[in-house]
């Protein structure tokens, strides 16, 4: 983009991330309280991974897509907490442009490749619910692989091409981000380049790759819940929805603040609000998955117990 018109201001450098206010009093207990958040979905992620890797009864194909997603939920976790970490515990707010624009690229990347990856955690359990004697040929290792494969390949192709022409803009000032990590909004906002054409292709491309896969997941869901309620027993009623509610949590969660950010009204009434969301899908999210699948998931809770029994059998 051509630097025309833009001579006789000064391109700013980095931005300033207001986060959530600078009150002292404040400072160290969000501090404490986001550090052990941050280990408790580094643990917990890895504890998934671990468990799933190495107990033979998890190598079904929920359980290589709970995998995928931990590792996902690992390295975005770690996009977003370090540095708002570092900010609470050293005051320093300022972010360098390029530096912004790295975090807001991993960022962009992992939220999109999340969409693919429920959609298909979805799909797998439309199939184990609703067309249980077709499962194994239509849920194998091979369609397992494509939709993992796929579900990454999508959120790295969609955010290059945003980043692209996010990386054509010039920045002159002012330079405060209302915010707690560069998102895509409030940092375009404080574009002095004309910004229409950046604005529309990131819309395009995130109706484009993130509706689909919230359709899909809608509809599969619709359809289970469909076929549990035709199910004439209440056992069998329980045992289907087990196998099934912890992601719908995860899904509910992810999506449900997502949507909230992102389709609100944008206004400054609707600031603090919008953060407090993005909290839920950028923090809680990570948070909330290697909880809920080891709390309410029965044959995780059971792989658990096989891990702690050879471990005191070796001790």
């Amino acid at each position: 983009m051509a630097k025309k018109g833009l001579e006789n201001q000064t391109v700013i450098q980095e931005f300033l991330l207001l986060g959530f206010g600078d009150q002292p009093e404040t400072q160290l207990v969000l501090f404490l309280l986001f550090l052990v958040i941050y280990i408790v979905t580094i643990v917990g992620n890895l504890f998934i991974i671990t468990l799933v890797v190495t107990d033979q009864h998890l190598h079904t194909p929920m359980y290589y897509f709970l995998v995928n997603l931990s590792c996902l939920e690992f390295f975005y976790s770690s996009t977003i907490l370090p540095r708002m970490l570092a900010t609470f515990f050293a005051g320093g707010k300022t972010m360098s442009v390029n530096e912004c624009i790295v975090q807001y690229y991993f960022f962009g990347f992992l939220l999109g490749t999340e969409c693919y990856l429920l959609t298909a955690m979805s799909y797998d359990r439309y199939l184990a619910v609703c067309r249980p004697l077709h499962y194994g040929s239509l849920m194998n290792h091979r369609i397992c692989l494509q939709l993992a494969v796929g579900s990454w390949l999508s959120g790295f192709l969609a955010n290059n091409i945003v980043i692209y022409f996010i990386s054509q803009l010039f920045f002159c000032g002012p330079n405060e981000i209302d915010h707690f990590f560069c998102d895509f909004t409030p940092m375009v906002k404080l574009s002095c380049s004309d910004t229409r054409t950046t604005e529309v292709v990131t819309s395009i491309l995130a109706a484009v790759f993130t509706l689909p896969p919230f359709l899909l997941t809608f509809l599969s869901y619709v359809s289970i819940v469909v076929t549990i309620l035709r199910i004439p027993s209440t056992t069998g009623k329980q045992k289907a929805f087990s196998t099934c509610s912890s992601h719908l949590t995860v899904v509910t969660l992810f999506y449900g603040t997502v949507m909230a950010v992102y389709m609100l009204p944008k206004s400054d009434t609707l600031s603090a609000l919008n953060k407090v969301f993005s909290v839920f899908y950028t923090v809680l999210t990570p948070l909330a998955n290697p909880l809920i699948y080891s709390l309410r998931n029965k044959e995780v809770k059971e792989a658990r117990k096989r891990a702690f029994n050879k471990c005191m059998a070796a001790a």
